[in-house]
């Protein structure tokens, strides 16, 4: 058996301002944009990289879902983005007014620090110890 999880579905208020949001500030690579009607579209991003899981930034279609924008987890910590260089990145998104709710922490497995997106999710920015 082979798998491995491809996508997720993130829920959003806005598909421009989620696609601003993660291509200009986060540097997420837009991979597709289709109209499916005249309220939704399919909208995938990707970090930039090799590998990893993609993106679907889906537009909050009811009242339900709209109260989970941004809470998708009930306050922990949703998704967790590796990086080859933490600190280049944890200041290039500093620059950019995305806000830490935790520094710049060593700890058994790495260098992690924890960001909100722009609805409010918590990202853990990691990077992995090398193996000795």
């Amino acid at each position: 058996m082979n798998q491995r999880l491809v996508q997720i579905a993130l829920l959003v208020n806005d598909y421009d301002e989620a696609i601003t949001y993660y291509t200009n500030i986060l540097h997420f690579e837009l991979l597709e944009d289709t109209t499916l009607s005249e309220t939704k579209r399919w909208v995938v991003v990707k970090p930039a990289g090799e590998g990893g899981c993609n993106i679907l930034l889906a537009k909050a279609a009811n009242e339900e879902q709209q109260s989970r924008v941004g809470n998708q987890t009930g306050g922990r910590v949703f998704l967790f983005l590796h990086t080859d260089d933490i600190r280049r990145d944890h200041g290039k998104l500093t620059a950019q007014g995305v806000v830490f709710i935790r520094p710049l922490t060593e700890e058994t497995y790495g260098t992690v620090a924890v960001f909100k997106d722009l609805y409010g999710n918590l990202w853990d920015l990691i990077e992995p110890k090398q193996p000795s």
